[in-house]
């Protein structure tokens, strides 16, 4: 009998040693298996982070259209994308840190989503998430193919397709479409979504579903010089589907006053200390010459002293006290505190946004209802609310016989794609999608710029030393990997 306890003794001993030897493999700080709602929070995060932030390592854009210019290093406001390596960066940020987490979401949506109350596996719920997920793809394929032109997409983040082939950008333009057009449909707004891990609209499906059809409209209107049947049967749908009605329908990703969820500007000017941008002539001058009631919200006066607005010449070496810097508090006392402050929104899409897309839509004859007087003053007083709160400063600003549509010079691009660039202020990397679009306002590389106006970013190094065989079919199918190079939509 003492044998027997011993040997039971031991037993235990050796059982719980295996148990404990066992947990010591386990790291709690980086799990196994990640939810499904982890990843696509982080997606999101990542996503608002890259079209917004302000480094010279990733989002040079405002750089590009010229909202703002460097101050001592002026490598990036003369187009100068292969010393950081921008491609790179922006490639990688898509690829790797965007797109993959939300694939993964959307494998893990099946296994590990349930009802909020019953605690059991919720398939109108997964419906929904899963369209969401999609249509956060579709949006993030879309800053790709409109800055690279053929990229990997039918192949891509595929882990048995270690060297994806390039997609035609037309052929992904056609399938981002399709792809919308069976996620609006799928969701179901009596079903539950994301709620709070959703930081844009809460996991709130009637919202996403409006957004899928404001963002479809967009697509369309990419297209309108390209293929202009394709874009009015697109965006036609879209408004008949319902779009972005005002401000409130805005997707807006919100940051918190403190770190680490803090917006990427504040975390670039402010809390970095560093005094590396300040504004242009090229939207400094139109905007005091129209008396723009945005100026003071998009910059600062020259100093405490100085209340002139006063812009740089693009591509110049620039004294920092000398001129307006980007708006907000903590860089000159008195100025009103906008993009640089730490819980300043990212917008990802604006009411704004599509209502110049509707003015433009009326101009070339699609039904989307309305005229195009009306669908310009409806962005314009959008922009204006968005920025100062202020409905009269917009009806003063439309009165005025240069911003008014009847009166304005110049065609309907012209006017369309001013008043856009002025409002797309803080979205350089949009403005520079529609610049190349509406060719308005018509910017001038600097005189020091190493090449031409960019129209496109050059593919990841990466892309050429590994997946090179694709990499020189893309080159060739495109024209040729230069930054000077048009993409299909970009005619004129």
């Amino acid at each position: 009998m003492k044998k027997l306890l011993i040997i039971s003794i031991l037993f235990l001993l050796i059982a719980g040693c295996k148990k404990n030897l066992t947990s010591l493999n386990e790291d709690p700080k980086n799990p196994s298996s990640v939810p499904s709602y982890a990843l696509f929070t982080n997606a999101q995060h990542t996503l608002s982070n890259t079209l917004t932030s302000s480094s010279v390592n990733l989002n040079i854009f405002r750089l590009i259209v010229q909202y703002w210019t460097e101050t001592t290093y002026t490598d990036e406001s003369n187009y100068d994308l292969q010393t950081r390596q921008i491609p790179r960066g922006v490639w990688n940020a898509l690829y790797r840190d965007v797109l993959r987490d939300f694939q993964e979401a959307k494998k893990l949506i099946p296994t590990d989503v349930k009802n909020s109350v019953t605690q059991v596996l919720d398939p109108g719920k997964q419906k929904n998430e899963i369209a969401i997920v999609d249509i956060m793809e579709v949006y993030t394929w879309y800053y790709l193919v409109t800055t690279f032109g053929n990229i990997p997409y039918s192949e891509a983040l595929n882990i048995e397709k270690p060297f994806p082939k390039y997609d035609d950008q037309k052929a992904i333009f056609v399938d981002l479409i399709k792809r919308l057009d069976a996620d609006i449909p799928a969701l179901n707004t009596a079903n539950e979504s994301f709620g709070d891990a959703d930081v844009i609209y809460g996991g709130d499906p009637t919202a996403w579903k409006k957004f899928a059809a404001s963002f479809k409209l967009k697509i369309g209107m990419t297209l309108a010089d390209a293929d202009p049947a394709l874009s009015k049967t697109t965006v036609e749908a879209a408004v008949a589907t319902g779009v972005f009605t005002s401000n409130a329908d805005n997707a807006e990703y919100g940051y918190l006053t403190g770190p680490p969820n803090t917006n990427p500007i504040w975390v670039d000017l402010v809390q970095s200390g560093r005094k590396d941008f300040v504004g242009t002539k090229t939207i400094i001058d139109p905007l005091k010459t129209l008396n723009d009631p945005r100026l003071p919200y998009y910059f600062t006066t020259v100093n405490e002293t100085n209340a002139a607005y006063l812009g740089a010449t693009p591509g110049a070496s620039s004294n920092y006290s000398s001129f307006s810097k980007p708006s907000g508090s903590a860089l000159v006392k008195g100025s009103i505190g906008r993009i640089t402050n730490a819980d300043f929104p990212s917008l990802l899409l604006s009411y704004d946004e599509v209502e110049f897309f509707l003015a433009e839509a009326v101009e070339r004859g699609y039904n989307v209802g309305g005229t195009a007087a009306t669908h310009y003053n409806n962005a314009i007083t959008a922009s204006i609310q968005y920025w100062t709160g202020s409905a009269a400063s917009a009806a003063a600003y439309l009165a005025q016989p240069a911003v008014n549509y009847a009166t304005a010079a110049g065609t309907y691009k012209q006017k369309i794609g001013t008043q856009k660039y002025f409002a797309l202020y803080n979205r350089g990397w949009d403005e520079w999608i529609e610049q190349r679009r509406l060719d308005q306002p018509a910017i001038v590389a600097p005189s020091s710029a190493l090449t031409a106006y960019p129209v496109r970013l050059t593919y990841n190094v990466d892309e050429q030393n590994i997946n090179t065989t694709n990499y020189n079919a893309a080159a060739t199918a495109i024209g040729t990997d230069k930054v000077t190079t048009k993409l299909f939509w970009d005619v004129f």
